[in-house]
């Protein structure tokens, strides 16, 4: 019986989940399965791997083949080094200590990486907020700026009436005084 190590999809529609099982390879894709490894979910950044490693190892080395992506994401987490540094013990190259201090010198590093990833990510976005709130700050000033102008303006227009009501009751009381005079 051929065994794959494959990712089996749960979650809705445009926001998937993964299961990464061992499974036959005759089954179908979200059908039966020997024995679930893990979860993978790449919704949030950077995805989220939870990985069984030597329950992984084990099917490996019982001759389970990772399909493209669950050989990325074991490779990922360090599951096919294991296996690789485990071949080297069989073989007499390593001792079982120190294929767990490379192994162990290897997680460390890499999860140094994916931290400063996380803290980049972090900083892009507090600075992504920062702008939008300067861009808010000046979009805020432009309109207070126009609503001022358009105040001004009204007052201008309003001191410009008042002006020409002045002048035609001025006209108004000429004109009467001139009729007035000419009777």
């Amino acid at each position: 019986m051929p065994v794959k190590i494959r990712l089996q999809r749960h979650g809705k529609k445009g926001k998937p989940f993964y299961w990464i099982v061992a499974a036959d390879a005759r089954s179908k894709r979200d059908g039966r399965f020997l024995e679930k490894l893990g979860t993978y979910n790449p919704n949030v950044n950077p995805a989220s791997v939870d990985l069984d490693v030597d329950g992984a190892v084990k099917w490996l080395q019982n001759g389970a083949q990772p399909t493209d992506t669950a050989r990325a994401i074991l490779s990922y987490k360090g599951a096919l080094l294991k296996n690789h540094l485990a071949g080297g013990v069989k073989k007499g190259a390593l001792t079982e200590e120190q294929a767990a201090e490379k192994f162990e010198a290897w997680l460390s590093e890499k999860e140094g990486a994916v931290n400063s990833k996380k803290e980049e990510l972090a900083k892009a976005d507090a600075s992504a907020k920062a702008k939008a709130l300067e861009a808010e700050k000046e979009v805020n000033a432009k309109r207070e700026a126009a609503a001022k102008a358009e105040e001004a303006e009204a007052e201008a227009e309003e001191t410009v009436e008042a002006a020409a009501e002045e002048a035609e009751a001025t006209t108004e009381e000429v004109t009467k005084e001139a009729s007035n005079e000419e009777e």
